[in-house]
């Protein structure tokens, strides 16, 4: 009896494994057989209650757009030509928007056009400010003849309107975008408004008796002593020209000014620029002068 049950284990054994397996693998149900397989057991036969509560929730159909029930209409995706043309979404899954959004968008956006285009000097709605004329001198070699008044420019408002010439403004414009803000890049939020220290004054070159006529007369020259970021922190001339925070960004501020402006002076000019540049669009035959 030993060996019979032994020659048995060894006949299992030998067998292979695939020679047990079953005919075919379980599947997974197709949707709607579990009610087939249900109601076949006769011993089981729920209730239609329960076989409802047995069988998975299908999500409800959304709502056909006009466009599908278009196409399921004729069949033809150039339906869609036709309803664009009057007006309907083009898309199959169109997003719903608040009636008139578009229209009040562009209409704030044409408003602010608007705006800039009354505010701008010189041509250009980047130079926001006024129209002044002519600016008379009260000594010979004074006045402007066709001045404006600059507030802003770039979106950089001046912290005081700036009398000037159309020339004069442009190179600040230049100077701002290509010069100011670089520099200064995204720290504290960017640059918010620039401090003047001098703009238009019939005046000679450093108040000096018999000098002659400072371009500041002329309406062709601005002085800068900071600027002011978004974040409110100051970045002055005097405090920052030989500083190691604020001493790299304001020289290539200083850099930058040379070749917009035909004289740029800072700090390393003279003891009459230690406080704040001075820029104006004075020209010399040997190029520009930028100390």
């Amino acid at each position: 009896m030993k060996h019979f049950f032994a020659a048995i284990l060894c006949a299992l054994v030998a067998v292979p494994a695939g020679a047990i397996s079953p005919d075919a693998s379980l599947r997974p149900l197709a949707r709607g057989q579990e009610m087939q397989v249900i109601l076949k057991r006769p011993k089981l036969r729920p209730s239609v209650a329960e076989v409802q509560t047995m069988l998975p929730a299908r999500p409800k159909l959304r709502p056909l757009s006009q466009q599908e029930q278009a196409m399921q209409v004729t069949g033809n995706a150039q339906i869609i030509l036709a309803l664009a043309s009057v007006g309907l979404p083009q898309s199959l899954y169109p997003t719903t928007r608040p009636k008139g959004l578009a229209q009040n968008v562009m209409a704030k956006r044409k408003k602010a056009e608007r705006a800039r285009a009354k505010g701008a000097v010189c041509g250009d709605p980047a130079l926001q400010g006024d129209v002044v004329g002519l600016v008379p001198g009260r000594i010979n070699g004074c006045g402007v003849k066709n001045a404006i008044k600059v507030r802003s420019v770039s979106g950089v408002i001046l912290s005081q309107a700036s009398i000037m010439d159309c020339g004069t403004a442009k190179a600040l414009k230049k100077w701002v975008d290509n010069g100011l803000k670089p520099s200064v890049g995204k720290r504290g939020g960017g640059v918010s408004s620039i401090k003047v220290a001098a703009h238009y004054a019939c005046r000679t070159r450093n108040n000096k008796k018999g000098a002659k006529i400072s371009e500041h007369g002329k309406g062709r020259a601005i002085d800068i002593s900071g600027v002011k970021l978004k974040n409110g922190e100051v970045i002055t001339v005097l405090r920052g020209w030989r500083s190691a925070k604020n001493g790299k960004p304001l020289k290539r501020m200083h850099k930058a000014a040379c070749g917009p402006f035909g004289t740029v002076l800072g700090p390393n000019a003279d003891r009459y620029h230690q406080d704040h540049f001075h820029f104006d669009t004075a020209r010399y035959r040997s190029g520009n002068y930028c100390r």
